[in-house]
């Protein structure tokens, strides 16, 4: 799996929105600053999260970007479907979409398993979570495991 510049920008300005959630509406230029993002690129992935109810934008002199939700009912997953689709896809295909023969027969469930471990772990994650530093029990422990963070 790759997450992609467009996603992670998604997801960097999905968590900025959400810790000012209580200040109002972010203008694109304070997200892009404050995330280091290209303005140009964010305004689009800002369009496609408007486009896709996660974000709520607003004219005018104190207008901006919210977040169309609590932060805790939105999840990692949620961004980085409506910037760049389906978590897990083999040549732009969704896994149950595929089908294979002989020796290869076996790589349908392999697809399979991986989406749902992708899934159980972007899907179990808010921006909350993330915002708040307090990820779920899986995930830290995961990234505490010190084989995580080599290249095999």
């Amino acid at each position: 799996m790759r997450i992609s510049a467009r996603a992670d920008y998604a997801v960097r300005a999905a968590l900025q929105l959400a810790d000012a959630r209580d200040a109002g509406p972010l203008k694109a230029e304070a997200i892009a600053d404050a995330q280091e993002i290209p303005h140009k690129f964010l305004e689009g992935i800002l369009n496609d999260m408007r486009r896709g109810g996660l974000v709520l934008s607003q004219r005018g002199g104190n207008g901006g970007y919210r977040l169309a939700k609590p932060p805790e009912s939105i999840s990692i997953a949620d961004v980085i479907r409506v910037v760049d689709g389906p978590l897990v896809s083999v040549r732009g295909v969704r896994p149950p979409e595929l089908s294979y023969s002989g020796p290869a027969e076996s790589l349908l469930p392999l697809w399979i398993a991986l989406r749902a471990n992708v899934r159980q772990i972007l899907d179990g994650v808010s921006l909350a979570d993330v915002a708040a530093a307090e990820l779920p029990a899986l995930v830290s422990a995961l990234s505490e495991d010190p084989a995580s963070w080599t290249n095999p």
